[in-house]
């Protein structure tokens, strides 16, 4: 289709954020259709700042990772950008992919991975970074980087504990596609549901996590993290400091009295 001279130039590619300032969810969208929402530097750089700024917010509540258009989630990191690096801008390139998944894990809230469409390479880590994944029926998931001789690296590395070493060596070594239903079966995806019940879907998870004590929610994921690199007696432990530290707050005298208060109406 040709544009006319007087017609404004489509935005360049860009991170987009919608907060709800009731619920205090952010909504944030990659948004660079016209290449399948590859990652390029300006817009890996721009997603981790965003994420960043958003962790230091008090309220914050949970976030919603997506991507606009329904052709891919992320199609990848950005093909043009990876043909021209030598080793020593690749590692730069890489570390860059490496900051805006960790900036998605250093959240201190939940991450719900809104999963459209194509969800490959550096797509697939960034889903991988988030908490939950929720996917579209028709998504088509891939680590396709041996296919194009490079090895899959960065958060890769967090996929053997989603889906196990045999089915990582697969997708990684293999570099094929995969549909939604599979990757679910694998242990990836949380749910998978019918393309057009995608956003009810994460609206029904954002339901049941904001009905959860938000300072209890915030100990949890960091305990979950915590629970990665541990041992299991250090993890044990971890876990008795932080139900401990819970009543730092009034969240847990004020929950459980609500709680025993329906009870006993329900006894009435």
């Amino acid at each position: 289709m040709t544009r006319n001279a007087a017609d404004p130039a489509p935005p360049g590619p860009r991170i987009l954020l919608r907060y709800a300032a009731e619920s205090h969810v952010a909504h944030v969208s990659i948004d660079n259709p016209a290449k399948l929402n590859a990652l390029d530097p300006g817009l890996l750089g721009a997603l981790a700042e965003m994420l960043t700024r958003l962790g230091a917010d008090p309220e914050l509540r949970a976030v919603v990772l997506g991507s606009t258009g329904d052709k891919a989630f992320v199609g990848g990191a950005d093909i043009d950008t990876m043909a021209g690096l030598d080793r020593e801008r690749a590692a730069g390139f890489i570390t860059l992919v490496h900051r805006a998944c960790r900036a998605v894990r250093d959240l201190p809230v939940p991450v719900i991975a809104r999963l459209q469409g194509f969800v490959l390479g550096a797509g697939m880590e960034l889903a991988a970074a988030c908490d939950l994944r929720v996917a579209a029926e028709s998504a088509r998931f891939g680590m396709p980087e041996v296919r194009l001789g490079i090895p899959s690296v960065v958060e890769a590395a967090l996929l053997p504990g989603l889906i196990g070493w045999g089915r990582t060596r697969e997708l990684l070594l293999l570099g094929e596609i995969y549909g939604a239903a599979e990757l679910q079966q694998w242990g990836f995806l949380n749910r998978v549901v019918p393309d057009g019940a995608l956003d009810s879907a994460v609206d029904a998870l954002l339901h049941a996590m904001l009905a959860a004590g938000p300072q209890a929610v915030r100990r949890q994921k960091r305990l979950i993290a915590a629970w990665e690199d541990l041992p299991l007696g250090a993890a044990i432990d971890a876990g008795i400091d932080a139900f401990a530290a819970a009543w730092e707050t009034d969240e847990p005298a004020r929950m459980l009295g609500e709680f025993q208060a329906k009870r006993r109406r329900r006894s009435d």
